[in-house]
């Protein structure tokens, strides 16, 4: 065999080698643009409409027609609650039906119970075999159809009566003694519980370790616990008052000190584990400059999120998640447009608490009465965005403001796609027809194309030459919005 012919074997050997590591490692960050993933090899922005995080510890729950149908509509992400915390069906924030508030007898979680004087007490030295092997059976299937889990280990919990039943409490624990303020619970100062919560993160990781298609979540709404109030969004400039929809609330100083031991857990148990997995941090509602990152995070998300949440942070070099929708109606339109916007602001993950899941509804087509939206047609329309983010280079992809010099009577997001070439979205804001500019550094014939984000349909605007580094074109939008395609034209 000659030199040549053992060379190419040897590289055609290395190629499969790499290609074949690609496809076996557990999802991670884009090494040339952060604020993106990678998976099998390819660049990922996670984008969804996802049920109430009770698919594993809701016994009730069909998760694989769950699955099958966010597979099917083209999401490719899912957040589940491990059964620190769950919720009570008659008191649960006003829904209707909640994935999140399992019937009593139904609920399922990693430790073994007993009954005690008609109490269920938790017994967090023993583990439930029934939990993970459910907990098994969802990852294996959410891994064959390729949907990363977003596994949220701890929440805040809001009020006493869902302490009252919390499997956390001293009082519902196998072997649990004294009390403990629930605004501790998430702090080092929580006693013997701190071991425990310890060693339950532990057996997660270990059993988790083997798949590729999750991250970690420290805690949900950690702030909720022990608000420390930054910011207040009503214009007001005040950092106080009880309504925690016009103002912006960081977890303090307690809190950030046992999330960073929780982090510090996950890293441990996996240094000795084949497989390292992201870490995400839950920072805020709304927006909010986060002041420091651990070494441990590679995802900062919030909720609710306003388009700031993505520019501020930006330079973190993290993905930037907009990890739960809600409280702003039921309209398709509302979610619609938050994804679009928040995706075009620089962000990389995009979940929309669907509540139109639940049980007997698995397959999304559910009507329920909830502070929030969800809908077939919103996952049709979410999928739109999906492949049109999917279809850019997103190595080079990052958001650029500042390319759109002006569209009167309308509010518009832009990323560049490299190259002079942007993908921009604008909305409805007095006006429905418009002269767009766009600033060039070039005298280049440009390529205008639309895309419906109802339909996904394409259609192209036309041609326009950029003069004195202004590209002006008009632009009608449809429904109110309209996203357009800008590239340099080939044919010039």
């Amino acid at each position: 065999m000659s030199i040549k012919k053992i060379f190419g074997l040897f590289f055609f050997g290395l190629c499969t080698f790499s290609f074949s590591q690609a496809q076996n490692n557990p999802i991670k960050l884009l090494e040339a643009n952060p604020h993106y993933f990678e998976y099998k090899g390819k660049p990922l922005a996670l984008i969804t409409s996802a049920e109430h995080y009770g698919a594993i510890l809701n016994q009730d729950f069909d998760f694989e027609e769950y699955l099958r149908t966010l597979h099917d509509e083209g999401m490719n992400y899912t957040r589940i609650f491990m059964g620190s915390y769950f919720e009570i069906p008659s008191k649960s924030f006003s829904i209707q039906h909640n994935t999140l508030a399992p019937a009593s007898e139904k609920v399922v979680v990693p430790w073994l119970t007993l009954s005690e004087n008609g109490l269920t007490k938790y017994n967090w030295a023993a583990y439930n075999p029934a939990y993970f092997e459910r907990l098994g059976q969802f990852m294996k299937l959410a891994q064959e159809l390729n949907i990363i889990v977003e596994v949220t280990l701890f929440s805040s919990i809001y009020n006493d009566d869902h302490w009252e039943m919390n499997p956390q409490n001293p009082k519902n624990r196998a072997v649990g003694v004294g009390t403990l303020d629930r605004k501790l619970v998430h702090t080092v100062d929580n006693g013997e519980l701190l071991i425990l919560q310890k060693m339950y993160v532990s057996k997660l990781v270990k059993e988790l370790n083997e798949y590729d298609n999750f991250f970690f979540e420290i805690q949900n709404e950690p702030w909720s616990d022990r608000p420390k109030t930054v910011l207040n969004i009503a214009n007001t400039y005040a950092l106080d008052g009880p309504n925690w929809q016009v103002k912006v609330d960081l977890a303090d100083e307690k809190s950030l000190e046992w999330q960073e031991a929780i982090a510090e857990t996950i890293a441990q148990t996996e240094a000795n584990l084949p497989k390292k997995h992201l870490i995400a941090q839950n920072y805020s509602n709304f927006k909010a400059s986060v002041p420091s990152v651990s070494k441990h995070i590679s995802i900062i998300n919030f909720h609710y999120n306003w388009p700031e949440s993505a520019t501020w942070n930006y330079h973190w070099n993290r993905v930037i998640g907009f990890d739960e929708s809600g409280f702003a109606g039921s309209e398709d339109m509302v979610y619609r447009r938050q994804a679009w916007v928040f995706i075009l602001s620089g962000g990389g993950l995009f979940n929309n608490l669907d509540y139109s899941f639940f049980v007997g509804k698995e397959d999304g087509t559910g009507d329920n009465e909830a502070p929030g939206g969800g809908s077939t047609a919103l996952r049709k329309e979410l999928n739109i965005l999906s492949k049109t983010i999917h279809s850019l280079d997103l190595k080079v992809t990052k958001p650029d403001q500042s390319a759109l010099v002006a569209a009167p009577g309308m509010t518009g997001y832009v990323l560049s796609t490299g190259n002079e070439s942007w993908l921009v979205y604008l909305i409805e804001a007095g006006k429905s027809t418009s002269q767009i500019t766009i600033g060039t550094k070039s005298h280049n014939t440009f390529k205008i194309e639309s895309i419906n984000t109802f339909t996904g349909e394409k259609k192209d605007l036309g041609n326009y030459v950029a003069n004195n580094q202004k590209l002006e074109f008009p632009v009608s939008l449809i429904e109110g919005e309209i996203v357009l395609k800008i590239t340099i034209s080939k044919d010039y």
